[in-house]
């Protein structure tokens, strides 16, 4: 430890008063009050503090070496936290391209971004950002796509503003509709409007998340646009899994968040437990809790 200074120098002045008796020199004889002591006796003055300045030299060249090996090792340290931290990042990318190779996917939809205030816009942009950053520290993560991502549309320009390193993030972003890019019998919409309950993740499906933030609850819109397109559409097993919490508002909703119904899925597609799954994405806030969590 690098906290013991004290008690090096402490070591030291004790290995200086040792080296001094072993050549017969007493301690005090060291100091300036030898020459005085001694009746002037210069030579062997002379003597003593050649000695004395030999030995605060060997002192000296511990001191450095001490203190070089002790940078060595911090370098050591940091240098193995560092290759650390490279092979996690290293990881986390090679999931992500199997990902992309194989499934499964999921996108957000933002054709619907206009419908938003500023305010709105922001907290999508920061859903976005945890919905990334919890995918990427997934050990099963989906590849992700952002569809109708307009250069220059709001949503774009705060995605940008907000998000450090947005440009570098390991997801596909385009302008072009989901509708453009697969095929009608691989998409299902994710709304809870849906009279569908998921009861699986397919990694050959790609499953759409409306891009619209949970304080913008325009009644059944994700359900009406997929069902204008003639899409699958399902919904979380929340009502199959949980139950109705007592609160004092008697409010319960199954309107989540994205980056929450994002938690839904990842934690089902690594666990195969919807319990687990629904415990780590619907907060207590939305009104409804697992059985156990009711007793």
């Amino acid at each position: 430890m690098e906290g013991g200074g004290g008690e090096g120098e402490a070591g030291e002045a004790a290995a200086l008063r040792e080296a001094l008796r072993l050549l017969r020199i007493e301690p005090a004889a060291a100091g300036p009050s030898a020459a005085a002591g001694a009746g002037g006796a210069a030579p062997c003055s002379r003597n003593v503090l050649r000695k004395r300045r030999r030995w605060e030299r060997v002192l000296a060249a511990r001191r450095r070496r001490r203190r070089q090996e002790r940078e060595r090792s911090r370098a050591r340290r940091d240098g193995g936290r560092g290759a650390a931290r490279r092979h996690s990042k290293a990881l986390a990318e090679q999931r992500l391209l199997e990902a992309r190779a194989s499934g499964p996917r999921l996108c957000v939809d933002l054709g619907m971004a206009d419908r938003m205030s500023l305010k709105e816009t922001s907290r999508l942009a920061s859903q976005i950002r945890r919905l990334y950053g919890a995918n990427r520290q997934a050990e099963k993560p989906f590849w992700l796509y952002l569809t109708e991502f307009v250069v220059g549309s709001l949503i774009y320009e705060e995605c940008f503003r907000m998000n450090d390193g947005f440009s570098n993030y390991l997801m596909d972003t385009t302008q072009e509709s989901y509708l453009d890019l697969f095929p009608l019998d691989a998409i299902v919409y994710l709304t809870p409007d849906s009279e569908n309950v998921l009861e699986d993740i397919d990694p050959k499906k790609v499953y759409i998340l409306g891009g619209l933030v949970d304080e913008s609850i325009h009644k059944k819109l994700t359900l009406r646009r997929a069902q204008e397109q003639s899409l699958q559409t399902a919904r979380l097993p929340i009502r199959e899994y949980m139950v109705k919490a007592v609160n004092t508002k008697n409010y319960h909703s199954e309107t989540l968040a994205i980056n929450q119904v994002f938690d839904v899925l990842s934690t089902y597609y690594k666990t195969r437990s919807w319990p687990d799954a629904l415990k780590a994405g619907v907060s207590s806030g939305k009104g409804y809790v697992l059985p156990d969590a009711e007793k």
